[in-house]
């Protein structure tokens, strides 16, 4: 949003609307009714459900609930929780950022780097190498054979627990979840899907439309709130230890994605550490954004069943994120 509506926040009294109050919210007032109504106004924009949850880093002020508490569908979100497993290993010394990671042809999933670039057999990579790909270009690769060197979903999924976070699971890796999504056999999976799409054309634009089927899956889940509480435990340096903590937030903070989505109202110069989330009628983008004190917010930003297009939910997003961080700057 402008800045003048921000100006007008810091004039208006401090009236606490009553939204849902979820997993670690229940401590701290939610925010003033002008920001409740103007989030809600700009959500019709998304053309689906829109959940946000978003607060200071520093637990200082208020918070902005807005279905705060309601199962999204997380899409590569979900890579945030396994680099916090990761980055987990590495502080126990169960292994190390330069550990060399076997990338075998048959855990290709297509992704932007590693199944475009590494079309021959002979790939090792660093646990360091994958974790930027994953996260800077939701590498599917990457994510895969991290997720297999992290112990499986349910290792993640634990993790997160530990953390004191519970509505969050992960279920799958990309590989598996691509395959129930667009219902492929097995064998090579971009193989696989050049076959169905073959068989059947609108298999080409499934990937930018709701689906009533995998939108109801609670797999591979979270509400906004409970990936806003993890991010905050892993920005704020509660979830690993300061050396990870840094490497984490430097990893995000190059993501590469999702440019009109978080990032894409912010004033320049405005630091922004994200993932993005797309698949179906889900668009999202978690991370948080710099204020110019020094301080952060964490903002978890998730859209699910919409038909509009992609260019509208991530605008929404991005007006959305715009409208808290200015409410940050300006009213706490």
């Amino acid at each position: 949003m402008m800045k003048r509506n921000a100006m007008r926040w810091l004039c208006l009294p401090l009236v606490f609307a009553a939204l849902s109050v979820g997993e670690a919210s229940a401590a701290a007032p939610v925010a003033t009714k002008a920001v409740d109504t103007e989030v809600e106004r700009l959500a019709a924009g998304a053309g689906g459900v829109v959940g946000i949850a978003a607060w200071r880093l520093d637990g200082k002020g208020s918070r902005v609930l807005f279905n705060a508490d309601a199962s999204f569908p997380m899409a590569s979100t979900y890579k945030v929780p396994l680099a916090g497993k990761i980055f987990d290993m590495v502080d126990k010394g169960q292994i190390r950022l330069d550990t060399m990671l076997d990338v075998p042809q048959e855990m290709m999933s297509p992704s932007e780097v590693i199944a475009d670039r590494f079309i021959h057999s002979g790939v090792s990579l660093s646990v360091h190498n994958l974790l930027e790909v994953m996260l800077t270009q939701s590498d599917n690769t990457a994510t895969d054979v991290l997720m297999k060197a992290a112990g499986g979903p349910q290792a993640v999924t634990a993790w997160a627990r530990a953390q004191g976070v519970t509505a969050m699971r992960v279920d799958r890796d990309t590989n598996r979840l691509l395959r129930d999504f667009y219902g492929l056999g097995e064998g090579p999976l971009t193989e696989a899907f050049d076959k169905a799409a073959k068989a059947e054309p609108s298999l080409l634009t499934k990937g930018s439309k709701p689906d009533a089927t995998f939108d109801a899956d609670p797999r591979d889940t979270a509400s906004p709130a409970a990936m806003a509480t993890l991010l905050t435990r892993m920005f704020a340096g509660k979830a690993l230890s300061p050396e990870s903590t840094k490497a984490f937030t430097a990893i995000m903070e190059r993501c590469r994605t999702g440019a009109a989505r978080l990032p894409g109202q912010m004033p320049p110069g405005t630091i922004v550490a994200h993932k993005t989330g797309t698949i179906g009628g889900t668009v999202n983008d978690v991370g948080m954004v710099s204020l110019p004190d020094g301080t952060g917010v964490v903002i978890a930003a998730y859209v699910k069943t919409s038909a509009a297009p992609t260019a509208d939910r991530e605008r929404a997003i991005a007006e959305i994120a715009r409208t808290i961080r200015d409410y940050f700057l300006f009213a706490n």
